[in-house]
């Protein structure tokens, strides 16, 4: 299974994209999307909307996970954040992909075993765990989105075939 992690901003958007077999995992790519700093909010999102499509046209994943956003203080700053992170769902989402959408503390957990792990933490973790990914910082944050699901989805693979077992044994 392909996944792509997002790690939303307006400015700086990483992503990465993991190929996921059983509890292994493959770096694939990553990269960050920089929208300009100035301009129209509105082309400011339609930028980031084509830079998304153009690497889920891409690498063409099989879901998508987005880190949820915290609440910043700045009110501003926050709705712009969140404006961007719709754009960010909506992306894969149009396309028809599962999206999947963790907190910044889970990631955290899933990839160092600590909650509020430092920025130079996971990027060491995400280094460990997929050799050959020489991601900048945005991306190592969608990598270990990525980690997180892939994580996370393969254990509820697991439960979900233990369940489909035992209702075949009643």
């Amino acid at each position: 299974m392909r996944l792509i992690g997002l790690d939303p901003g307006l400015r700086r958007t990483g992503w990465g994209v993991v190929d996921a077999e059983g509890n292994r995992l493959r770096h694939v790519a990553c990269g960050t999307i920089v929208v300009a700093e100035t301009g129209a909010l509105a082309g400011r999102l339609a930028e980031l909307f084509r830079g998304l499509a153009a690497v889920l046209d891409r690498y063409a994943p099989d879901a998508a996970a987005v880190e949820e956003t915290f609440v910043n203080r700045n009110a501003a700053s926050t709705l712009k954040l969140g404006l961007a992170r719709g754009v960010v769902l909506l992306a894969p989402a149009e396309r028809g992909l599962p999206v999947y959408e963790y907190s910044a503390n889970l990631i955290k957990k899933s990839v160092v075993g600590f909650g509020h792990a430092e920025k130079r933490q996971i990027a060491l973790m995400v280094h460990k765990l997929l050799p050959g990914a020489d991601a900048a910082a945005d991306a190592a944050d969608a990598l270990a989105v990525a980690i997180c699901h892939a994580h996370h989805a393969g254990s509820a693979r697991v439960w979900a075939d233990r369940e489909l077992v035992r209702e075949t044994r009643r």
